[in-house]
C-alpha cells in the first residue's frame, strides 16, 4: 500500500479550510491530521502532529504564513515537512518571500481541485512546485527591487564552489525546469541531473529547489524576462 500524506490545512477563513479538508479527504492518498486557524497553530501543530506537509495561506493572524513557514523551516525537528503557500493572486509579493523562508511552492487558491491535490503530491515528494512563467516573472520583478531582502537565500558567492556544469543545471532549475527537462536539455540521464541537483543544493546550503530558483536570480546567472 502507497504512503498516505499528512496533511495540515492553514487559513484563517474557517470555510476555506472546510473546503480544502473536504477536498483532500476524498484523495485515498492522503488524509488531513490538522487544521490552524492561524500562523501561531499552524507551527504547533505542525510539531504536534508531525504532518508531511502543510498547505500555508500567506495572510493569516497572530504570526502571518510567511514567519509560520519559517518558523517551520528553521525547527530540524521538521526538517522533513513541507510547506505549499496559498495566495489570492500569482503577483503576490510576498510569495517571494515565502520561497525564501522555505516554501517549496505555491498556488493561487482559485486553482482547481485536482490541481491542488497534485501539487500536494509534488511538494510532499520533494519537489518544488514552480512554473517557469508567472514564477519567474514574479521573482524577477522582486528581485529588481532594491529594498527587497537577501537574508534567507543561499549566499550568492557561493557559486565559486560550483562546476561548470553545475552551473548550467542551476540556470535551468532557476528557469523552473525539472529533473527530467534538465536532463533534455544538457543530454544527461534523468538520475545524473537529480545527483548534480543535489550537490548544488549541498554546495550552497539550499533547503529545496525552490531556494536554487531564488539564488539562481540573485546571482544573476538567471535574467529578468529569461524564463518567461
Amino acid at each position: 500500500m502507497s504512503r498516505v500524506i499528512r496533511v495540515l490545512l492553514a487559513d484563517d477563513q474557517a470555510l476555506v479550510r472546510a473546503a480544502f479538508a473536504m477536498l483532500v479527504e476524498s484523495a485515498r492518498d492522503m488524509e488531513v491530521v490538522a487544521q490552524a486557524g492561524s500562523g501561531r497553530e499552524a507551527v504547533d501543530l505542525a510539531r504536534a502532529e508531525r504532518a508531511d506537509l502543510v498547505v500555508m495561506d500567506v495572510r493569516m493572524p497572530d504570526l502571518d504564513g510567511i514567519e509560520a513557514t519559517r518558523l517551520i523551516a528553521a525547527d530540524e525537528d521538521l526538517a522533513g515537512v513541507k510547506v505549499l503557500m496559498l495566495t489570492t493572486y500569482d503577483t503576490d509579493e510576498h510569495v517571494v518571500e515565502a520561497l525564501r523562508a522555505g516554501a517549496s511552492g505555491f498556488l493561487v487558491k482559485d486553482t482547481k481541485p485536482a490541481e491542488l491535490l497534485d501539487a500536494i503530491r509534488i511538494v510532499s515528494a520533494g519537489e518544488s512546485l514552480l512554473s517557469p512563467g508567472p514564477t519567474g516573472r514574479l521573482i524577477a520583478r522582486v528581485l529588481r527591487q532594491p529594498q527587497a531582502p537577501h537574508a534567507e537565500a543561499p549566499v550568492p558567492a557561493a557559486l565559486g564552489a560550483l562546476s561548470d556544469r553545475e552551473r548550467q543545471v542551476l540556470t535551468l532549475v532557476a528557469r523552473g525546469l525539472n529533473n527530467t527537462e534538465v536532463a533534455e536539455a544538457l543530454g544527461l540521464s534523468p538520475l545524473t541531473a537529480k545527483t548534480h541537483v543535489s550537490r548544488i543544493m549541498g554546495k550552497l546550503g539550499a533547503r529545496d529547489r525552490a531556494q536554487l530558483v531564488i539564488v539562481g536570480y540573485e546571482s544573476g546567472l538567471v535574467t529578468p524576462g529569461s524564463a518567461g
